[in-house]
């Protein structure tokens, strides 16, 4: 089994699960918003939808949803580290903690949620 499956959560795993946990339907609502709003304008948009596929995909572990609700959560939510509306680095953070996520459940994402991310792009441009 992948490590990064079965080891302990850290505290702030913890946070954000419990964070995005409390309203999963919520965090999906203003995730597709916000993406609606930044559109194309992120380098990491295919990262981040082929993460949010893979988050509500039934057969994913539990763990793993978490864990990417949790850096999806971060993407949306109006108070992180650097401010989104600023020019290129206001999504700096959230690439970070988002790339940190997908390395932790890099095993989960498959390339199914990979082709969901591809058509949801082509259907935004």
């Amino acid at each position: 089994m992948n490590e990064s499956i079965t080891k302990p959560f850290t505290k702030a795993e913890i946070e954000a699960m419990r964070l995005a946990s409390r309203d999963e339907d919520g965090v999906k609502r203003r995730f597709w918003k916000k993406l609606r709003q930044v559109g194309l304008r992120i380098p990491f948009a295919e990262d981040l939808l082929a993460a949010y596929f893979c988050a509500v995909d039934p057969a994913t572990p539990r763990r793993v949803k978490f864990i990417l609700l949790g850096a999806i959560a971060y993407f949306i939510f109006p108070t992180d580290a650097i401010a989104d509306f600023l020019p290129i680095i206001g999504f700096a953070d959230d690439a970070a903690v988002l790339a940190t996520a997908i390395t932790q459940v890099a095993g989960s994402i498959k390339d199914t949620h990979r082709k969901l991310a591809r058509e949801a792009l082509g259907a935004q441009s």
